[in-house]
C-alpha cells in the first residue's frame, strides 16, 4: 500500500508539472501573449499598445501566470476548464467533442494495428517459429518507416481524389474514418508485430509448446497460447501506441481536416490559448494513465501468479542463425545513393528544370525550383541520420537504465508518453528558442519511453523465470543477478527494439520538419523535402517518393540488422554450479 500512494503521489506530480510547464509556455518563451492571441484571433488588426492593453484585461493577462494557473485549476472540480482565449467559447465540451474523435480514430486504427501485426508474425504462427532460424522481416520494415503524413497524403491523393473510392477529407461517418486509420496503423502494426515476432521463437522452443505438439493439440491452439505467452512483454508497449495514436496523430489529422484532440492541442499551442492547452495536455495525461493501468490489469490476467512464483522459462534462448548478406545489400544501397548525391550541389537552382523526371543527370528528379533530388536527399541523409543515430543511443541507454528503476520510471514513462512531439518541440523551442536543433532536443526527450517500458516488462518476466530462481537460492546477491543472468536476456532484445525505433526518430525528426518546427528552409533536411514536395506529389510523384525510398531503405537496413544482433546461450547450468560449489 505505501507504494501504490508514492507511486500515485510521484504520478500526480508529474502530471501537475507539466500542466504547470504548459501553462508558463508564452511566459517562458518570452513572448507577448495578448499579440499572439490578437493575430489568432484577427491576422489583419493592427496590434496598436491600446488595443493589446485592452486585450490584456479581458484575458486577465496582468495578473500574472500563477494567479491565471490557480484559476483554471480551481474550475476543474466543477468541470470548467475556462474559456478559449480565442473564440470565447467554453473549453470543456471542445476538448470532449476532440477526444471523442480522437478515440474514434485511434480504435480503427488499433484494428488496422493489430490486423497488420498479425499479418507480419503470420508465417511464424504458421510454421510454429520454424522459420525463426530465417529472420527477415524487410516488407514489415519498410512499412514502419513510411512516414505517417507520407502516407495519408499518398492515400488521400490517390484512393480519395484521383479513384474516388473513400473520401478524403472530413469527418462526418464510418467512411471517413478508413484513411486516416490505414495511415496511423499501418506503421504501428508493423512496429508491433516486429516486437512480437522477436519473441515468437523463444515461446515455441518452450518445453510446454513442444509437449502440446507432440500430444496432437491443434497447431492454432499451441499459436494462440505462445501469442499469450509472449503479450506481458508487449503490452507495456500497446499502452504507448494508444497515447501515441491519439496525441501523435497531428499531421494526419491536418491533412484529412479531423477535429481531433492532437489538432487541437497544436493550433492551441500555436495560438497560446493556454486554456485549451491545458485541457488538451490534461486529456492526454488522463488517457496515458488510464492506458498504463489497463495495461499492467491485463498482464497479471495474462501471466497470473507465475511472475510471483518463479515458474516461467526464459523466453530469450539459443541465437537463431540470422542471414547477413540483407544488411549489407541495403547498407550498401544507402550509402551509394550518399556517396553518389554527396558531391551535388543541393542548393543549385534551375527554374528551367522544375520537376523534371528522373534522368541520368537527374536520377530522383528535379523539386519544384529545379534543384537536383538526389543531392538533396543525400545531404540531408548525413544531418538526419546521424542525428537519429545520436537520439536512439541516448534513449537505448536512458531507457535500460530508467528500466531498471521501474517504480520511478514507471510514472515518468506515462507523464512524457502523453506529451506529443509537435508539443514537446514547442516546449523546448519556448525554452532554447527554435532552431535545427529543437527537433533533436524534442525527440530525445520522448525517445527513450518505448525502451524503458519493454526493459522493465522484460525485466519482470526474466526475474520470474526458473534459472534466475535457482541462481538467487544458491546465494548469488543482486548484482550478480543482474549482470549475469538479467542484462545478458533483456539487452539484446531491447537494442534490436532500439535499432527497430531507427527510422521512427527519423520519422519523427522529419515530422517535426514537416510542420514546420525546426530545421527552415533551403536546408534539405528529410522533413523539409517531403513537406516541401508534397504539394505536387500528384504532377511529380518522384519528388515525394524519393526521400521516401531512402527513409524505408533506412527501415529495411535497421531491421535486417537487428535480425543479427543476438548473444550466444548462457551457460547457466556451469554458473550455478560454480555459485553451488562456492
Amino acid at each position: 500500500m505505501p507504494h501504490r500512494t508514492a507511486t500515485l503521489l510521484w504520478r500526480a506530480f508529474l502530471a501537475a508539472a507539466l500542466v504547470c510547464a504548459v501553462g508558463l509556455l508564452p511566459w517562458l518563451s518570452r513572448t507577448d501573449p495578448a499579440l499572439t492571441v490578437l493575430k489568432a484571433r484577427s491576422a489583419e488588426r493592427d496590434p496598436d499598445p491600446a488595443v493589446l492593453a485592452a486585450v490584456r484585461a479581458q484575458l486577465g493577462l496582468e495578473d500574472g501566470p500563477l494567479r491565471l494557473l490557480g484559476q483554471w485549476l480551481g474550475g476543474l472540480p466543477r468541470g470548467d476548464a475556462g474559456r478559449s482565449w480565442i473564440s470565447g467559447d467554453a473549453v470543456m465540451p471542445g476538448v470532449l467533442q476532440a477526444l471523442g474523435a480522437s478515440l474514434l480514430l485511434m480504435g480503427a486504427a488499433l484494428v488496422v494495428a493489430f490486423g497488420t501485426a498479425g499479418l507480419v508474425c503470420a508465417r511464424t504462427l504458421w510454421r510454429g517459429g520454424a522459420e525463426a532460424s530465417r529472420p527477415g522481416g524487410s516488407g514489415s520494415a519498410v512499412l514502419a518507416a513510411l512516414p505517417e503524413f507520407l502516407t495519408a497524403s499518398v492515400l488521400a491523393t490517390v484512393v480519395g481524389v484521383q479513384l474516388g473510392w473513400l473520401p478524403a477529407l472530413g469527418w462526418y461517418g464510418p467512411r471517413w474514418i478508413v484513411l486516416p486509420a490505414l495511415a496511423l496503423g499501418l506503421p504501428a502494426g508493423a512496429v508491433l508485430g516486429r516486437l512480437l515476432d522477436d519473441l515468437l521463437p523463444g515461446a515455441f522452443a518452450e518445453p510446454w509448446a513442444r509437449a502440446a505438439a507432440a500430444r496432437g493439440l491443434p497447431e492454432r491452439t499451441v499459436a494462440r497460447q505462445a501469442v499469450r505467452r509472449c503479450l506481458p512483454g508487449l503490452l507495456p508497449n500497446m499502452g504507448l501506441f494508444v497515447v501515441g495514436l491519439t496525441g501523435g496523430a497531428v499531421a494526419v489529422e491536418q491533412i484529412f481536416d479531423i477535429p481531433g484532440l492532437g489538432r487541437t492541442t497544436l493550433q492551441a499551442a500555436l495560438a497560446q490559448d493556454l486554456p485549451v492547452l491545458q485541457a488538451g495536455t490534461l486529456a492526454l495525461l488522463l488517457l496515458a494513465a488510464v492506458a498504463a493501468g489497463l495495461s499492467r490489469l491485463a498482464t497479471r490476467l495474462l501471466v497470473g501468479p507465475a511472475l510471483r512464483s518463479g515458474a516461467l522459462p526464459s523466453l530469450h534462448g539459443p541465437a537463431p542463425t540470422a542471414r547477413r548478406t540483407l544488411p549489407v545489400v541495403y547498407g550498401s544501397l544507402l550509402l551509394g545513393v550518399v556517396a553518389l548525391g554527396l558531391p551535388r550541389d543541393p542548393l543549385a537552382l534551375n527554374t528551367r528544370l522544375r520537376l523534371q523526371q528522373p534522368t541520368w543527370a537527374h536520377p530522383f528528379g528535379t523539386d519544384a525550383l529545379g534543384r537536383d533530388l538526389l543531392a538533396r536527399v543525400a545531404h540531408g541523409a548525413v544531418d538526419t541520420l546521424l542525428l537519429a543515430l545520436a537520439i536512439s543511443a541516448v534513449a537505448l541507454g536512458t531507457g535500460v537504465l530508467l528500466g531498471l528503476l521501474p517504480r520511478v520510471s514507471g510514472p515518468l514513462v506515462d507523464t512524457v508518453n502523453a506529451v506529443p512531439p509537435v508539443l514537446a518541440a514547442l516546449l523546448v523551442a519556448a525554452v532554447a528558442g527554435n532552431g535545427s536543433g529543437t527537433p533533436t532536443l524534442a525527440v530525445a526527450a520522448l525517445a527513450w519511453t518505448p525502451l524503458a517500458a519493454h526493459t522493465s516488462a522484460l525485466l519482470r518476466q526474466e526475474r520470474a523465470t526458473l534459472h534466475v530462481t535457482a541462481t538467487r537460492g544458491l546465494g548469488a546477491g543482486r548484482w550478480h543477478i543482474l549482470r549475469h543472468e538479467l542484462l545478458p536476456a533483456v539487452l539484446p532484445p531491447v537494442t534490436r527494439h532500439a535499432l527497430l525505433r531507427l527510422p521512427g526518430v527519423a520519422l519523427a525528426l522529419a515530422s517535426l520538419g514537416f510542420l514546420g518546427l525546426g530545421a527552415q528552409p533551403p536546408s534539405p533536411e528529410w522533413g523539409l523535402l517531403l513537406a516541401e514536395n508534397q504539394p505536387y506529389a500528384e504532377r511529380a510523384p518522384w519528388a515525394v517518393l524519393a526521400p521516401a525510398a531512402v527513409l524505408a531503405l533506412l527501415g529495411a537496413l535497421a531491421v535486417t540488422a537487428a535480425g543479427g544482433l543476438r548473444v550466444a546461450p548462457v551457460n547457466r547450468a556451469g554458473r550455478q554450479r560454480e555459485l553451488a560449489a562456492r
